[in-house]
């Protein structure tokens, strides 16, 4: 099966996102074998020295513009302890669910219609770090279509993806005042203690009703253990179902005053990724569903996807259209095989019928 051996060869080359030089040979084998199939070589974009793929199909005005990530979180050697593998109908190989089966479903469908007028096919190299350099083309992209079909892996079950969380990303720095603890803690601000009433005070914008998350991750803080700290510092995760919920959080995040005398707090960061609201996607997933010849499932996921920016600025967009399968960024990671041709052929119907 040629999907196969393409699907070996994407994840047998290696490439987590902050090796800038892995993600440059990803590319290379990425764009052999989406050449191959589609009969043209890409556009390579590098953007603040990370490889980026795009393939414009046909000379009429943009119709559909799929998307998809040739980087993965996987260290190089990843692949000694966990090779790439086909035993009992699964699949198993770093980055082969998230989403370099995904990549070569794309390649596929597209090929199995021939040459389709108006087809764009990009690939990028940052998703798995929030797309810092690539964002500003997913969207310049997107504008200039009217549909955006995402192959991130399904989820549960092989839903497809019709919502997801938006995202936001903090960093609170605290600044006190340092003091010997032993000899004179009074002259001292601890930056730990103005630090647990900021952790707190984030914790509770949560709204668990809403679908609203925010998350206090990582904290640090102080020198030695005889010093007052004077500086302390936590990053904060934000998922949200809708926009007025990033908003309100933002506006909450960044109105966080101090709680000790002579303490100083400040705020950097927001938004990183608007949500995917289920109006986004519905009109795809119906059409999705007339075309599958089998049953379909939604799903709303907390994870983000490159297809939050699509439809950001306004785009019709549908995620969870590459494999099925399971285990994202665990070892557990795999790909069912017997769904590879129903959901490829899936593909193809939908871009076929958007041009």
């Amino acid at each position: 099966m040629t999907l196969l051996a393409d699907i070996e060869r994407l994840v047998t080359c290696e490439s987590p996102s902050t090796d800038l030089a892995a993600v440059a040979r990803s590319a290379d084998v990425t764009a052999e074998v989406g050449s191959a199939l589609l009969g043209a070589p890409p556009d390579r974009i590098v953007l603040d020295g990370r490889t980026h793929l795009r393939w414009r199909l046909g000379s009429g005005p943009r119709k559909v513009l799929l998307l998809g990530h040739h980087d993965t979180v996987w260290p190089i050697g990843t692949l000694a302890r966990i090779p790439f593998e086909v035993r009992d109908g699964v699949l198993r190989g770093p980055g082969c669910f998230d989403m370099k089966t995904g990549v070569a479903m794309i390649f596929h469908a597209v090929a199995a219609l021939g040459s389709p007028d108006g087809v764009t096919v990009l690939v990028t190299g940052d998703e798995e770090i929030g797309s810092p350099s690539s964002r500003g083309l997913i969207e310049t992209e997107a504008r200039e279509h009217s549909a955006v079909l995402v192959t991130e892996g399904s989820a549960d079950g092989g839903a497809l993806k019709t919502e997801r969380k938006g995202t936001s990303m903090y960093e609170v720095a605290l600044h006190g005042r340092a003091a010997h603890a032993g000899l004179e803690p009074e002259r001292g601000v601890s930056a730990t203690v103005e630090a647990a009433h900021q952790v707190l005070a984030v914790s509770a914008l949560t709204d668990l009703a809403a679908g609203t998350t925010v998350t206090p991750t990582v904290l640090t803080s102080g020198t030695t253990t005889n010093t007052v700290p004077a500086q302390a510092r936590f990053s904060v995760d934000v998922r949200v179902r809708n926009l007025a919920e990033q908003v309100r959080v933002d506006r909450a995040m960044h109105a966080l005053r101090p709680v000790l005398d002579g303490a100083r707090v400040e705020v950097t960061g927001g938004p990183n990724r608007a949500p995917m609201e289920l109006s986004a996607s519905a009109g795809l997933f119906e059409l999705a569903c007339g075309l599958a010849g089998f049953e379909l499932a939604q799903a709303a996921v907390g994870g983000a996807s490159d297809g939050n920016f699509t439809a950001g600025v306004g785009v019709p967009t549908l995620d969870g259209l590459g494999a099925v399968g399971g285990g994202a960024h665990a070892e557990s990671e795999h790909v069912l095989v017997s769904e590879l041709a129903p959901r490829t052929t899936l593909l193809a119907a939908l871009v076929k019928e958007l041009t």
